[in-house]
């Protein structure tokens, strides 16, 4: 029966083979690899295009020009208004109503 360290000698054996055979046919491959792009006339951008993150983008459509909203409501205190979108002041209350700016 083989001892410990016999054991651990015959595994770094082993693991320097793996890396030496691995390296070789490796190489091998490669080579195949460029042949067959060349003979097919093949760049690294047609096998592996770049991935992209996220959802495909969808046909440009021309960009549309943030424009801000009119306010609909306004404090008559502080004067400050809010267009009614977002999340509400809280000078806004309950009955938006009365803070109703009226449409010209």
């Amino acid at each position: 029966m083989a001892t410990y360290k016999q054991l651990l000698a015959d595994k770094e054996k082993i693991e320097a083979q793996l890396v030496e055979v691995r390296a070789t046919e490796v190489a091998g491959v490669i080579e195949q690899i460029q042949a067959l792009m060349a003979q097919y006339e093949l760049t690294a951008e047609d096998i592996a295009p770049k991935r992209r993150r996220g959802r495909p983008a969808a046909a440009k459509a021309p960009a549309k020009s943030k424009t801000s909203l009119p306010p609909k409501y306004q404090d008559p205190k502080t004067g400050a208004t809010w267009t009614g979108r977002g999340r509400a002041p809280a000078w806004l209350g309950k009955n938006r109503d009365k803070f109703l700016i009226p449409e010209a």
